[in-house]
C-alpha cells in the first residue's frame, strides 16, 4: 500500500513537472512556426492577393465582350419638329425632333417620345477576341506567378530576420560571457592587489577590461533589441521566443542536405513568371495583328416613337399628346466592319508586343544561367562553411579548456594579468569566429533555399 501511494505521488509529481516545460514548448517559436503567422498577417501578401482578383475580373470582362451586346435609350423631348419624315435608330445623345412637314396646326413646336433597343453581335473577328481572352488568361497566370514570387522573397526575408535575431542575441550572450570572465579576473585581481600580491595597476587593468565588455554588450543589447523588432513587424506579435533555434543556430549539423546535388528547377517562380510574361506579350502581339482584319456582326433593333403631330398634319403642344400617333419599327441585318487605315498601326504594335516577348524570353533565358551559376557558388561555398563551423566548434571548446587552466594558474601566481588577458582575448575572438560562422552558414542555406525554391529544410532545422 505505501509503495503504490508512493508511486501515484511521484506520478503526479513528474505531470507537474513536464506540464509547464510542455506548455514552455508548446509557445518556442521556430522559424516553420512564423511563416504560417506572416502569411496570415502581413499585408504584402493581401497586395498580391488584390492584383489576382483584379486580373481574374479582367479575364471575365474581355469575356463578356464575346457575347451579344445589347443597348437600351428611352427619351422625351419638346422641341420644333422641322425635318424629314423618317423611321430612325439614333445613337446615345442623339434627339429625336423628326416629323411630317406640314404644319397645319398653330403651334411650332411639338412633343415627341422615343425609345429603342438595338442588339449587335460580333459573330466573327478573325481570332481577335480569342486571342484577347487567352491574353487576359495569361496575364491572370502571371499575377499568381508574381505572388509565388514574392511569397518567395518574403520566406527569404522572414529567415534573414530570424537568423539576424538568432546571431544578434549569440552575441549578446557571447558579450554577457567575456564580461562575466572579466567581471572575475576584476575581483580576483582586486583581492591579490588588497593582499599586497599584485600591484593596483593589475586592479586599474582589470577594471578597465572589465568597462570596456560591459559596453560592449550593451551595444549587443541595442541590436538585438531591434532584430526583434524586424522580426515582429512581419507577424505581428508582441514578443518572440526563439529558445528552442537558438542551440540548433550553432549546431549547423546538415551533413545530409551538403550532400545533395540540387539544380534550378525550370517552375521556379521566378522563371514561371517570366515565362507567362512572354506569353501575355506574345497573346497580346496575335490578338492586335488580328484587330487590322474585319469583323462580321450580326444586327437587329426595335424602336417605338410617339410624337404631337397627327396624321392629319394637326399640330398639339401638350406634353401628353407626344405619346400619341404610335409608330414601330423594327431592324434585322448583318454587318461588316473593317478599319482600313489600321492595317499599318496594328501590324506596328503587334510587332512591338512580339519583341516585347522575344525580351521576356532572352531574360528567362538570362535569369535561369545566373540562378544555376549562383546556386554551384553558394553550394561550393556551403561545404566549406560547414567544414569551419564544426571546427570552429572544435577550437571553442578547447579554448574554454585551456583558459580555465590558465586562469587557475593565474589564481596561483604563476602568470600575470597581461597573460591571462591575452589568453581570454584569444578565447573571446575563437568563440566570436564560431558566431560569425554560424550566421554564414545559415545564411548561405537561406540564400540557397532561395534559388531552389525549397525551404523545408531550413524551416524544419532552424
Amino acid at each position: 500500500m505505501v509503495k503504490q501511494i508512493m508511486a501515484i505521488t511521484g506520478l503526479w509529481l513528474t505531470v507537474a513537472v513536464m506540464f509547464p516545460l510542455y506548455g514552455q514548448q508548446q509557445n518556442e517559436h521556430t522559424l516553420g512556426t512564423l511563416w504560417p503567422k506572416v502569411v496570415a498577417y502581413y499585408p504584402g501578401i493581401g497586395v498580391k492577393n488584390s492584383a489576382i482578383d483584379v486580373a481574374k475580373l479582367q479575364e471575365r470582362a474581355v469575356k463578356s465582350e464575346m457575347l451579344p451586346q445589347i443597348k437600351a435609350q428611352a427619351q422625351n423631348t419638346y422641341g420644333t419638329y422641322r425635318g424629314n419624315a423618317g423611321a430612325f435608330f439614333p445613337q446615345m445623345g442623339t434627339f429625336n425632333v423628326n416629323a411630317a412637314t406640314s404644319n397645319m396646326g398653330e403651334s411650332a413646336i411639338a412633343a415627341n417620345s422615343y425609345g429603342s433597343t438595338t442588339v449587335e453581335w460580333e459573330v466573327f473577328s478573325f481570332g481577335k477576341l480569342r486571342k484577347q481572352s487567352e491574353a487576359s488568361k495569361a496575364q491572370y497566370q502571371k499575377k499568381v506567378s508574381e505572388k509565388e514570387a514574392y511569397l518567395l522573397s518574403l520566406k527569404k526575408i522572414v529567415s534573414e530576420r530570424y537568423i539576424s535575431l538568432l546571431y544578434n542575441a549569440a552575441k549578446l550572450r557571447w558579450s554577457e560571457k567575456n564580461t562575466e570572465r572579466l567581471d572575475d579576473i576584476r575581483k580576483i585581481t582586486s583581492g591579490l592587489s588588497a593582499a599586497g600580491l599584485r600591484p593596483a595597476a593589475d586592479s586599474l587593468l582589470a577594471s578597465s577590461s572589465f568597462m570596456q565588455s560591459k559596453g560592449e554588450r550593451d551595444k549587443w543589447k541595442g541590436y538585438k533589441k531591434a532584430s526583434s523588432i524586424k522580426l515582429l513587424e512581419l507577424f505581428g506579435g508582441d514578443s518572440i521566443n526563439y529558445a528552442a533555434s537558438a542551440a540548433r543556430f550553432s549546431e549547423g549539423s546538415a551533413q545530409h542536405y551538403l550532400n545533395q546535388e540540387n539544380t534550378i528547377n525550370p517552375t521556379h517562380p521566378v522563371l514561371d513568371m517570366l515565362e507567362k510574361q512572354s506569353q501575355y506579350y506574345r497573346l497580346s502581339g496575335q490578338s492586335q495583328k488580328r484587330a487590322s482584319l474585319p469583323s462580321l456582326r450580326l444586327m437587329g433593333g426595335y424602336a417605338y416613337r410617339g410624337t404631337g403631330i397627327n396624321s392629319d398634319g394637326t399640330v398639339s403642344d401638350s406634353w401628353s399628346d407626344g405619346f400619341s400617333n404610335k409608330t414601330h419599327n423594327y431592324l434585322a441585318g448583318i454587318g461588316l466592319t473593317w478599319n482600313i487605315s489600321s492595317l499599318h498601326t496594328s501590324r506596328l504594335k503587334g510587332a512591338g508586343l512580339f519583341k516585347e516577348a522575344e525580351g521576356a524570353d532572352l531574360l528567362q533565358e538570362q535569369y535561369g544561367q545566373a540562378m544555376q551559376a549562383d546556386l554551384t557558388a553558394s553550394q561550393a561555398k556551403l561545404v566549406q562553411q560547414f567544414e569551419q563551423l564544426q571546427k570552429t566548434s572544435i577550437a571553442v571548446k578547447q579554448s574554454q579548456e585551456a583558459y580555465a587552466m590558465y586562469l587557475a594558474r593565474y589564481k596561483s601566481g604563476l602568470i600575470t594579468l597581461s597573460e591571462l588577458l591575452q589568453i581570454r582575448l584569444l578565447l573571446e575572438q575563437t568563440e566570436n569566429n564560431h558566431v560569425e560562422a554560424s550566421r554564414d552558414y545559415w545564411m548561405l542555406l537561406a540564400y540557397e533555399a532561395e534559388l531552389t525554391a525549397d525551404f523545408d529544410f531550413l524551416f524544419n532545422n532552424l
